[in-house]
């Protein structure tokens, strides 16, 4: 069995297996969108490689991380800006 890390998603509790990205946990959490754009449109990585910035959140506090480039850390905080309408 694979070794599971313990991080928050918008303050939520999800549990991935070690070396997932934070896009990947995020999809898991069914979270999906990362971010919204300026015209209120929903945002979710694209390209998988860090390149699209589509992917960005706030973890631990420092903002514009890109969440596809990011493995998870045990008691990783990530926020996104999908449930709270920012850019």
């Amino acid at each position: 069995m694979p070794e599971r890390i313990e991080l928050s998603i918008d303050k939520r509790a999800v549990s991935v297996a070690a070396g997932s990205s934070v896009a990947a946990a995020i999809a898991i959490a069914g979270g999906g969108i990362t971010r919204r754009s300026v015209g209120g449109a929903a945002r979710a990585p694209l390209c998988g490689m860090g390149v699209c910035q589509e992917c960005r959140v706030t973890i631990d506090g420092r903002a514009h991380r890109l969440a596809c480039q990011t493995p998870c850390a045990p008691g990783m905080q990530v926020q996104t800006a999908a449930r709270e309408g920012a850019a």
